[in-house]
């Protein structure tokens, strides 16, 4: 029996082994994630619980894993600083406001959902994706520098990157020593021990050999731990308003929204291929949506379809949404009976396990390929990049899609040129039969003939009329408009410039095959009101033998 989103239980033993997998590898993001946001480690685990559980349920994509990933926690630590830093003597209101900038993204992507804005997140160009992520992931790195020397986390990156010298002089060696242990074996292991990597996971191997050593051969040394978890149910978390507060928070809100629906939705696309499968993104968008409204709720990080983890399901033989949602269950059930042993995690583990992180979501085959790549793409790739890192992710994002659509705008515009033809002697460009080669070479260049291969939009409307003036000394202006579907305002404007300067010289004009469609758009601006009906023609011969009889009219004259 099929039910929504794909599930069914044909496949529950993949489904199981899927979810657990997925669970184990989940784990230690969960926690990392959530010391790097700031909001602790059991809002990670809480984020991934409810994001995991609901996305999967209630989704549109029946592979896909959720919870907190690296982008929505590096936005969530700067929401979380941010308004914690505002009421200093009462965190717990700062605390209780950054969760509730949670519960309104997730409405926000409900309302994505709802309207159906999901294709058109997808039209985000990869250039601007690749620099977003790759900034993304260098700024996971650079503040998980000061924790892995044995330092605070700094949720900001100018400040992380402003105290590196100083973290890096006088490092806690213990930390340190335990940091650099985890990175050979959440680097190693993959590449060097496959086979153990698919049996224990990297990071949850780094993450019990981390701790353990410290356990067994460093907890005198003082290096900074978890600490006390809380265990059991969450309490909900009441949301809190503040009229003063209010725009703030939803362009917060609005920034997690699309975050997480952008993320979401490229894992959703690597799903996609992996499965041969095709994912429902406004469904998506709600699953995702109602995900980190009740995470919000609870006290639990934003989160979004993680792609490794979603890969790793798959893999796992996880192919319905039982899978994603037996890996939150997983993960309750350690918060629930579990979670006093997270108590002695050394920091620098989890910040060495998120530097891993970092480095995965870099876009590396995109650099690898500045070369071979388009130079505006490389352009577009690296100023998002830096963006992201040293200015505002939104920011980022912005000014990456004006100049993606910028790029795009020249090359249409560029198209659209060289579709156009224009000539009073019989060249190969125009195509023209042998009876049209003829009266134009009886015209001795007093016909100008002017071909449009294709849409015409403001873009091409300065050079339409550049490359109608470079002709000052014919009597006939022929247009052919027969592959013309559309034209938009400004570019008629420029027609009509064209055609008005051509009879106020004492020229004639004529139009061949102009469409029903293109017909209503210049009757509304009046341009066909200057052409004489005779001179509108269905094919080009017909306006090439009228203009042929005008100009030796005008020789006889």
């Amino acid at each position: 029996m099929q039910y929504i989103n794909g599930l069914h239980f044909k496949n529950i033993r993949g489904d199981i082994y899927g979810g657990v997998t997925a669970a184990v590898v989940a784990l230690p993001l969960a926690l990392a994630m959530g010391v790097a946001s700031g909001a602790g480690p059991i809002a990670g685990m809480y984020g991934a619980i409810f994001v995991g559980f609901f996305a999967a349920i209630l989704g549109g994509t029946p592979t896909q894993v959720s919870g907190p990933t690296g982008p929505m926690t590096v936005v969530m630590a700067l929401i979380f600083t941010e308004y914690t830093a505002m009421f200093p003597d009462n965190p717990e209101l700062g605390a209780a406001l950054a969760f509730t900038i949670v519960i309104m993204g997730g409405l926000f992507q409900i309302l994505f959902g709802v309207l159906k804005v999901g294709k058109y997140i997808e039209l985000v160009p990869h250039p601007v994706v690749s620099g977003f992520m790759s900034g993304i992931g260098v700024i996971i790195i650079l503040i998980q520098i000061g924790p892995l020397f044995g330092h605070a986390v700094s949720a900001k990156t100018m400040d992380a990157v402003r105290g590196m010298s100083e973290v890096m002089m006088h490092p806690h060696n213990a930390a340190l020593l335990l940091g650099v242990l985890t990175l050979l074996v959440v680097y190693g292991v993959p590449k060097y021990l496959p086979r153990l990597n698919r049996l224990l996971p990297s990071p949850l191997l780094a993450l019990i050999i981390g701790t353990l050593s410290y356990i067994l051969f460093m907890s005198e040394t003082g290096a900074p731990v978890l600490g006390t978890i809380p265990t059991g149910l969450p309490a909900p978390v009441m949301p809190v308003m503040s009229l003063d507060l209010l725009p703030g928070m939803i362009s917060s809100a609005l920034i997690l929204a699309a975050l997480g629906s952008i993320d979401s939705l490229l894992t959703s696309l690597v799903a996609d291929n992996v499965t041969k499968t095709y994912h429902k993104s406004d469904r998506e968008l709600i699953g995702q949506g109602v995900g980190n409204t009740l995470a919000g709720l609870f006290g639990g990080l934003p989160g979004a379809g993680a792609t490794m983890r979603t890969v790793v399901n798959i893999k796992a033989g996880g192919q319905t949404p039982i899978s994603g949602a037996l890996h939150a269950l997983v993960l309750l059930a350690i918060v629930l009976g579990a979670g006093a042993l997270a108590s002695d995690i050394p920091n620098a583990v989890l910040a060495a396990i998120l530097v891993k992180v970092g480095t995965d979501i870099i876009d590396w085959e995109y650099l690898g390929r500045l070369r071979q790549v388009p130079k505006a793409g490389v352009i577009l790739m690296l100023t998002v990049l830096l963006m992201t890192v040293f200015v505002d992710l939104i920011m980022a994002v912005a000014t990456g899609m004006i100049m993606a659509s910028l790029i795009f705008l020249q090359r249409i515009t560029d198209m659209q040129l060289s579709s156009m033809q224009i000539a009073n002697t019989a060249i190969d460009e125009l195509n023209l039969t042998a009876e049209e080669a003829k009266i134009l070479a009886d015209a001795e260049r007093r016909i100008v003939m002017f071909h449009i291969g294709s849409a015409v939009s403001f873009g091409a409307a300065k050079g339409m009329l550049r490359k109608v003036s470079a002709f000052d000394q014919y009597d006939v202006l022929v247009m052919d408009m027969t592959e013309v579907p559309v034209i938009d305002f400004t570019a008629s404007r420029a027609l009509d410039t064209i055609i008005s300067d051509a009879i106020e010289s004492g020229r004639e004009v004529m139009l061949i095959g102009v469409r029903s469609s293109l017909n209503k758009i210049l009757k509304k601006q009046n341009i066909l009101d200057r052409v004489h009906s005779d001179f509108l023609f269905v094919k080009r011969i017909g306006a090439l033998r009228q203009a042929l009889q005008f100009v030796n009219k005008q020789r006889a004259a």
